[in-house]
């Protein structure tokens, strides 16, 4: 450790720390633009130059060495006339459009200047003028004469997001950050691009002139999308959500989001919200109160187990559902005597778990691993910040290798990747890297597992390449994706997963698909004692289907066969915020999305975090945990008598509501049984079902500008990303 004076005080920092890292250690404010914590160093913007004792200028505190005895003034006349020096010439060619500005009210450049800017210019020529670009349908650079230069999305683009999207042209007067080619701004996380902007050049172009920051208020969320659980802040106006903006948790998300979590709330919104119940009568959809809708559907629920049994009706269930909706759709079925529930709609197999399926590590460690094998997940679009994190490691030096059909774009360096033409043959291959791992260590291979020599086109180097890769370093995982955990031999690859973690010291665990995939299954949303799993539900076993803010045909492994099997039912109940599932319900009953709702999700290091409603559901939509409470009542179910959110979570977990912020460890588990791990190693034709980027959920798949994006297009278009 190093121990500098920084105005007046001792401080005490690593060797190799800049001057600015020892002011923030000090709670020492310098003020700078180019300087980002989670970027590297550029010195670009010079306003954060400080008195250094010795020295003959004054030197930039982002880019100077702490040094022994180092003193530091950051106050001093000699340091404050140099920002005063470095702001008048920021602002030379800086518009006079704050009145208008879409960043005013958050501008850094405008906060500092009220501290070290003059009240007049002593310029007078004329400003220059960069022409506007459109880079798509999320970003805004619409005032690119407000740029700086900092070059902060520059770095983002290539630090972080891992593709060097925008880029900075010409020098001094003339030089400006474009695309160069004049292309698109494409990255699943390029919205960050906006937040870490200091002078509002970049905009998120859907909030753009939608409303000020100071009419805004501000309240905690927690994605609803994919399994990291980022935290959000959501911004509202007039009960209206209007923008949604990253809360920094170091543990979880940092301080960055993805595009799907930023401007999904577009589909809050939507045209297509159901804002009454509706009955379908005589093949017409009409709108009912609440008391009709619900006696009708009790009275139909009855009538269906009165005349077939309560093995006829059954509920599928969305992942992406809060804990509490979860718990209380399982429990409504099973107070039925029903145990035909399941939120597994994508997968290929429904075999009972040892325990709940998780990431098998924390999120953060994501970030300090050596060695990596992810199995079956287009990992940079289906858990965008996940890469990010594994993208961190390997700019450390971590071995990523791969195991896919296709070889994908991760934006990160693969050192290793073997591409296997169909997954019936991921078995097959990931029992080839098992077997390289018993050669390299002189160890018997698990039963079935035999060498290859490629004959049956394996790839015997690329599968000794990953078994050495994974016998390196000391920090380690084998992580399966979502494809993975569709796949129709999904149990036999995580046996073999987790031979090889056992034999290389690697956790071993699962991206997870959903928000609540984990919360899902700790909720019992899942057969335990028998019941139709979601494939069997969706064949056409039931009479009555329940479906909780899902719409099979896009949400399942079914597809367009759902509609059929669904529509067959005697009645099909759909709770959900938008007129969905229309072809084959016979009700509709709107409730709140996510925002308006309190609730709660488990992500996928089995992490519990809760959140309250932000705005008030529109017209007659109703958060989910009371319609369900409610109907219970009707059928006179036992235990239902729950007053708040914060009930029903305290009975889910059986201890105080905010008392449990992480599932218990003895109920996460990987594991699987000696009779799933001797199972033969049979091949299977058909490919894993996985929602891409923008089609994972009713809510981006709704969300208009989302949808205009390279990426669902590609998607529609049926292009590999």
């Amino acid at each position: 450790m190093l121990e500098i004076e920084l105005d007046g005080r001792k401080v005490e920092v690593a060797e190799g720390c800049m001057v600015m890292h020892a002011a923030e250690k000090a709670g020492t404010y310098i003020p700078h633009f180019c300087y980002h914590k989670k970027l590297s160093i550029a010195a670009n913007c010079r306003m954060c130059l400080v008195d250094v004792e010795k020295a003959p200028k004054p030197m930039p505190a982002c880019a100077t060495p702490a040094a022994q005895g180092m003193v530091v003034r950051t106050h001093s006349d000699k340091a404050i006339r140099a920002q005063r020096s470095v702001m008048e010439f920021l602002l030379i060619n800086h518009p006079l459009d704050c009145p208008i500005c879409d960043q005013g009210g958050e501008c850094q450049l405008q906060d500092l200047a009220v501290g070290y800017g003059s009240s007049s210019s002593r310029y007078t020529e004329e400003k220059r003028v960069v022409p506007h670009k459109d880079v798509g349908p999320l970003i805004s650079m619409e005032e690119m004469n407000r740029c700086i230069h900092c070059t902060r999305c520059v770095r983002f683009g290539q630090e972080v997001a891992g593709v060097m999207e925008l880029g900075m042209i010409h020098r001094g007067e003339h030089a400006e950050i474009t695309t160069v080619t004049g292309g698109t701004v494409d990255s699943e996380l390029s919205g960050n691009m906006i937040d870490i902007c200091p002078v509002g050049a970049l905009t998120s172009k859907p909030f753009r002139y939608s409303a000020r920051t100071w009419e805004l208020s501000r309240r905690r969320s927690v994605s609803p999308h994919d399994s990291t659980g980022a935290n959000l802040i959501v911004q509202v106006k007039n009960h209206r959500v209007m923008r949604v903006l990253p809360f920094e948790n170091e543990a979880v998300n940092e301080c960055w989001i993805a595009d799907r979590d930023r401007f999904s709330y577009e589909a809050l919104n939507a045209e297509d919200r159901l804002t009454r119940p509706m009955l379908k009568q005589g093949g017409v959809w009409k709108e009912v109160d609440w008391q009709s809708a619900l006696e009708y559907v009790a009275q139909g629920l009855r009538s269906i187990r009165s005349a077939h049994g309560a093995g006829s009706i059954g509920a599928l269930l969305s992942p992406h559902s809060t804990l509490e909706e979860l718990y209380l759709a399982a429990a409504l079925l099973r107070g039925l005597g029903s145990d035909n529930v399941d939120h597994r709609l994508r997968n290929a197999e429904f075999a009972a778990p040892e325990g709940i399926r998780w990431l098998g590590t924390s999120i953060a460690a994501l970030s300090t691993l050596q060695r990596v094998l992810v199995v079956g997940s287009n990992l940079r679009k289906d858990h965008p910040l996940f890469a990010q994190r594994i993208r961190q490691a390997a700019r450390h030096g971590c071995e990523v290798s791969a195991l896919d059909s296709v070889a994908r774009d991760w934006a990160l360096p693969v050192a290793h990747r073997l591409v296997v033409h169909g997954a019936g043959q991921w078995v097959r291959a990931l029992g080839g890297i098992a077997a390289a791992l018993a050669r390299e260590t002189g160890i018997a291979a698990p039963q079935g597992v035999l060498s290859s020599d490629g004959a049956d086109g394996s790839d015997p180097a690329a599968e000794t390449a990953i078994a050495r890769s994974l016998l390196g370093g000391e920090r380690k995982a084998v992580l399966l994706g979502n494809a993975a955990a569709h796949h129709a031999q999904a149990t036999q690859l995580l046996a073999l997963a987790n031979w090889i973690g056992t034999h290389t010291g690697a956790t071993v665990g699962y991206l997870t698909q959903a928000a609540n995939t984990v919360g899902a299954q700790f909720a019992g949303a899942w057969p335990v004692n028998g019941g139709l799993h979601a494939g069997e539900m969706l064949g056409g076993a039931l009479k009555a289907a329940l479906l909780l803010n899902t719409e099979p045909v896009h949400d399942s492994a079914a597809g367009v066969r759902a509609a059929t099997a669904l529509a067959a039912a005697e009645m099909v109940v759909t709770l959900s915020p938008f007129r969905a599932n229309m072809e084959f319900s016979d009700v509709l009953l709107p409730i709140a999305a996510f925002t308006e709702t309190p609730g709660s999700f488990v992500n996928a290091e089995g992490r519990l975090q809760s959140f309250h409603a932000v705005v008030r559901p529109p017209g007659e939509a109703r958060p989910a945990w009371k319609v369900l409470r409610v109907l219970a009542n009707l059928l006179e179910v036992p235990g239902f008598d729950f007053e708040s959110a914060q009930e029903v979570l305290a009975r889910a977990t059986n201890a105080p509501a905010g008392s449990v912020t992480q599932l218990p460890a003895e109920q996460l588990s990987n594991a699987v049984s000696n009779a799933a791990q001797s199972a033969p190693l049979t091949g299977v034709a058909s490919e894993p079902v996985v929602a891409s980027i923008y089609q994972l959920d009713s809510l981006v798949r709704r969300a208009a500008s989302l949808q205009r994006t390279a990426d669902a297009r590609q998607a529609a278009e049926g292009v590999a990303a």
